[in-house]
């Protein structure tokens, strides 16, 4: 038995046109459709990656190359089918427990967000070269403290950066301890918005 959503996989130029209709549903503008098709023009998309279920594309995040600091990238956007957020997948499963104490963490399996964001937190946990050095050293996002900290992103880690966003909002994930100091500049698309 499968116990939630297939595993987190890349995105080929054979997905471009599934990934911008998930966006499109998942968001109320486009704007996060033309991030995407901006950063691959400009040629500053580091990876895409999707979580595929039941022969669909059901989440996507992409990871931008951040201008500095040099080896940094930016997760962003991320998105999920509407029809299977918060959990709601799980609740169409047949093999779902109704009311089972096992209720709750077999839902949590089938959040596809959290999920796609634990595989990548824990890829990142590996230790440099596991992971096929295709990672970067620091991972920055803009979302809820809430949500994104449960998936290994810290905010109070992110204090000490410089942004053009809010800090309150600024999460990273980032090997070890230290508090880095520095100034993040976002790729070119992320000021087209």
């Amino acid at each position: 038995m499968v116990a939630g959503p297939d595993t987190l996989t890349g995105v080929g130029e054979e997905h471009f046109d599934e990934v911008e209709a998930l966006l499109l549903a998942a968001f109320p503008t486009d704007a996060e459709a033309r991030l995407v098709r901006q950063l691959r023009a400009d040629g500053d998309m580091l990876a895409e990656f999707q979580k595929p279920w039941d022969g669909k594309i059901g989440g996507y995040f992409a990871l931008s190359r951040m201008l500095a600091p040099e080896g940094w990238a930016c997760l962003a956007p991320m998105a999920v089918r509407p029809e299977w957020q918060d959990g709601r997948l799980a609740e169409c499963n047949p093999n779902m427990e109704a009311g089972g104490p096992k209720d709750e963490m077999h839902r949590r399996s089938w959040r596809f967000g959290s999920r796609m964001l634990r595989e990548l937190a824990q890829c990142h946990e590996m230790p440099e070269g596991a992971s096929g050095g295709q990672l970067p050293e620091t991972i920055v996002v803009l979302g809820k403290p809430s949500f994104y900290g449960r998936c290994g992103f810290t905010l109070e880690r992110a204090q000490k950066l410089r942004s053009p966003y809010p800090l309150d909002c600024t999460l990273i994930l980032r090997r070890g301890d230290d508090l880095p100091e520095a100034e993040l500049v976002y790729p070119r698309a992320f000021s087209d918005l």
